[in-house]
């Protein structure tokens, strides 16, 4: 039976991880908010992650903390919150996943087995003028674009790693893989995140500045018709 929500108010940011849920065991809604708020962006890449969808993702995040919070009397003191919550999260995501009858065997094979190879082909907003803001929503939209591209496997080891900055130990923990697979994975996810951007530059650099179509033809128009004027070449018939 789910205990009894309490409604006393006190002090969260007072509070160690335990003793929040140690609080929320025993009813206190309020601490059980301040444990979300503490893990909500975590969980949500995490989500994220996995099924490449911002709404869905909510989703899952949602669906793991109600799956915490009526776990809570299972959670183990000597365990990380945020580390057993990414775990649930994992879960409730490839469950979705498999519930939709989509292929995640790489991505569970890959949390267990470091033996496991994937395809190495990839095909703080600042506070600035408007122009600043869209140039930033732009790189982002390209940089979130390129991260989705990363094999699943990778995707999540990069993102709890150089985005949520967890430690190895951390990621290895939370994902139930060993650290030696997270230091590969990390490695290789940001040699084909580097190749893939670069390959996106070398394009777009290539078709910098264009210069061709009618500023072309107008450029040349102006030379030739200051030419003829100053006797460089024979005026154009009519």
């Amino acid at each position: 039976m789910a205990p009894n929500v309490v409604a006393t108010q006190f002090d969260a940011s007072s509070k160690s991880d335990h003793e929040l849920v140690a609080l929320a065991a025993a009813g206190h809604a309020v601490a059980f908010e301040a444990i979300m708020r503490k893990n909500n962006r975590l969980l949500f890449r995490t989500a994220r992650a996995i099924v490449k969808n911002d709404s869905e993702a909510e989703d899952v995040v949602q669906e793991a903390y109600l799956q915490a919070w009526r776990a809570l009397a299972k959670f183990r003191v000597e365990s990380k919150i945020s580390t057993w919550l990414v775990r649930i999260t994992v879960n409730e995501a490839l469950g979705r996943l498999r519930r939709k009858h989509l292929n995640v065997i790489p991505l569970a094979i890959a949390m267990k087995d470091p033996s496991v190879s994937h395809s190495d082909s990839l095909s703080e907003r600042t506070e600035l003028e408007p122009e600043n803001n869209a140039i930033q929503d732009q790189m982002r939209a390209l940089i979130e674009k390129h991260i989705d591209a990363l094999p699943d496997a990778f995707r999540v080891v990069f993102i709890l790693r150089a985005i949520e900055e967890l430690s190895v130990e951390e990621v290895a923990q939370s994902l139930d893989i060993p650290e030696a697979t997270v230091r590969t994975r990390y490695f290789r996810a940001r040699s084909l995140l580097r190749e893939s951007i670069a390959r996106h530059t070398d394009t777009a650099l290539a078709n910098a500045f264009g210069f061709d179509g009618l500023r072309c033809d107008r450029l040349v128009e102006g030379v030739l018709t200051r030419a003829a004027d100053e006797g460089l070449i024979a005026p154009a018939r009519e």
